[in-house]
């Protein structure tokens, strides 16, 4: 109950402010909702390549993306606690013909937009294991003007980008669109692994800041955040078991959630590099030998790579029930799925995964994401009679 009324006054004062903004006259320019950041950047970045609009960046606080200042950018934090910020955010929202979000965000459903307004989502994820949005389980535990207030929001996107027909299917089902709003221009920040060159400055910058990469094999584990667990102790992990069977050939790289972190303390330096704070997790994937992970979305780029990676899903049962899969979960990782540590040590050291299946896996979830896709967004947006007509 406080939940929903907390939220309640907050878009109130919102809209509150959004009509009176709504009288300003449009100017020519892009606002940008970032909550991740990383396919808000490489949108930015093309956009200005191809455009001179003026980019005006709306920064949450989960977003770790450095945005780098440019006479042509507008850079302002979108948290209530920078009120005076947060008001000019409100105002660039009303006042912007195109809108881009990477993430679902409440506020969109007191946004009421002038009708040549256009909002396009850019998904922070490029496939997905597990349900979301109207198909999440966890909503039926909300309440009707909770339901109201999420279809709200799903009916403000006119567009979502997407990756594959995979992606396109879920997203009509948890967002409740048409196929119409869905735009086949592959996921913006994928460009990445297309370019030789930013990919080769990345992995030496990485191996100065983690002289490991020059010693041994890299294991990433990045698992997905489950709401029960607080402490470092909770972590199914055993890192000391690990350390013992593994330290000679491999290094154990952790990204693990704030809270799951807080009281971590490096007992192996010589084998455990803590990453968490890396604002790119693609790019510590390039120097990842061996992904282990569990229900995130991770794998849909690492695959792009190629190369092994492994699901240590020892809570499968109970996580399916709180969260619910797309499909069976067995049908849908290329990997093999472990429940311990022990079968987690026996896998690598087997070294037996099938990466013909990770290919398969990157072929399907990445069918437009081929290089371009930062510069078919633009041009559909900005350029193409396509985009035209979507004003």
């Amino acid at each position: 109950m406080g939940r929903e009324a907390a939220i309640f006054v907050y878009l109130l004062v919102f809209r509150l402010f959004f009509h009176i903004f709504k009288w300003y006259p449009q100017k020519k320019k892009s606002t940008f909702v970032a909550s991740f950041g990383d396919n808000i950047l490489f949108t930015v970045e093309e956009l200005e390549k191809q455009t001179d609009e003026q980019v005006v960046i709306l920064k949450t606080s989960q977003c770790k993306v450095n945005f780098e200042e440019r006479p042509n950018r507008i850079i302002l934090h979108f948290e209530l606690r920078h009120f005076m910020d947060w008001v000019r955010s409100i105002y660039h929202l009303a006042t912007s013909p195109k809108i881009f979000v990477d993430n679902y965000f409440g506020f969109l459903a007191a946004a009421d937009f002038k009708p040549n307004v256009t909002c396009i989502q850019l998904w922070h994820a490029a496939g997905a294991i597990k349900q979301f949005g109207l198909k999440d389980p966890s909503i039926e535990n909300r309440s009707q003007r909770a339901m109201k207030r999420f279809k709200k929001v799903y009916d403000r996107f006119h567009y979502v980008v997407v990756g594959s027909e995979k992606m396109a299917c879920i997203f009509k089902q948890s967002f409740g669109l048409s196929d119409e709003r869905i735009v086949r221009s592959g996921i913006p920040r994928t460009d990445f692994f297309f370019d030789s060159e930013a990919m080769g400055r990345t992995a030496e910058s990485l191996r100065s800041a983690y002289p490991l990469i020059n010693e041994k094999k890299v294991i990433l584990y990045a698992p997905t955040f489950r709401d029960g667990e607080l402490t470092i102790s909770q972590l199914a992990l055993d890192i000391d078991n690990m350390y013992q069977e593994l330290k000679d050939e491999y290094a154990l790289f952790l990204r693990l959630h704030p809270a799951v972190r807080a009281d971590f303390t490096n007992q192996y330096p010589d084998f455990i590099c803590d990453v968490s704070d890396c604002p790119d997790v693609n790019h510590l994937l390039l120097i990842t030998d061996i992904l282990v992970t569990d229900y995130s979305s991770i794998p849909f780029e690492f695959s792009l790579l190629h190369k092994p990676m492994i699901f240590f899903a020892y809570d499968l049962e109970e996580y399916a029930e709180t969260r619910g899969f797309w499909e069976p979960y067995e049908k849908m990782v290329p990997g093999p799925i472990v429940g311990d540590t022990d079968e987690l040590i026996q896998v690598i050291n087997d070294g037996d995964i099938n990466i013909d299946a990770v290919r398969d896996f990157a072929n399907e979830w990445n069918e437009y994401s081929t290089g371009r896709s930062s510069e078919k967004l633009i041009q559909m947006v900005y350029t193409n009679e396509k985009a035209r007509s979507l004003y």
